[in-house]
């Protein structure tokens, strides 16, 4: 970041921005991101089939990602399809790429 910006980025959007970063910051969150993104939604059982974890874990960093905000989970017993959270998913993108251009 440059230390003498025009307008630097707010506490608030630093926060959401940490949040986001510490959402991605696991390969295996990426990966359930990356899946994600290219098709509308999935269930957990579905990326269990493509990503080598335990289910256990994959809900763990679907829990994760959806705490940061960046997906959403919609219950339909006794599964649970997920999605990108389109709104977050593209706030994420903008703060990303204000932060890396200042």
């Amino acid at each position: 970041m440059k230390v003498l910006a025009e307008q630097p980025i707010s506490e608030n959007a630093n926060q959401e921005l940490a949040r986001f970063a510490k959402a991605l910051g696991h390969p295996t969150r990426l990966q359930i991101l990356q899946l994600l993104d290219s098709q509308a939604c999935c269930f957990t059982g579905d990326l269990v089939e493509v990503i080598p974890a335990a289910q256990s874990t994959i809900s763990q960093h679907l829990r994760e990602l959806k705490n940061a905000g960046l997906i959403q989970g919609e219950i339909n017993p006794p599964r649970v399809k997920y999605c990108i959270n389109q709104e977050n998913w593209r706030k994420a993108k903008l703060l990303f790429t204000a932060f890396f251009e200042e």
